[in-house]
């Protein structure tokens, strides 16, 4: 039997939706956003939209069976990074 979800174009949510979604608050979102730890993002007409199909499988990287289970992969938190080096030195 086929899948009667095939046909279906992937279906886009704004950020308050996609924050519902992942039961994050839109400011978290934002932040996994300006940060490079969220979900992947479209940029269509100057909004942000994200996939369904993005949410789903960004979420599914902090699934754990324990607290001992490594995992598949991680969901960082939304901070800043430490700044890379520049050739050893540090970027002006």
């Amino acid at each position: 039997m086929s899948d009667p979800n095939t046909d279906k174009p992937p279906r886009y949510l704004r950020t308050s939706e996609a924050a519902r979604f992942l039961s994050l608050s839109g400011r978290t979102l934002e932040k996994h956003r300006t940060y490079g730890t969220g979900p992947e993002y479209h940029k269509i007409g100057g909004r942000v939209v994200y996939s369904v199909a993005d949410l789903t499988a960004w979420a599914k990287l902090g699934k754990k069976k324990s607290t001992s289970d490594p995992g598949v992969g991680t969901v960082l938190p939304a901070k800043r990074r430490a700044p890379i080096p520049y050739a050893g030195k540090e970027r002006r």
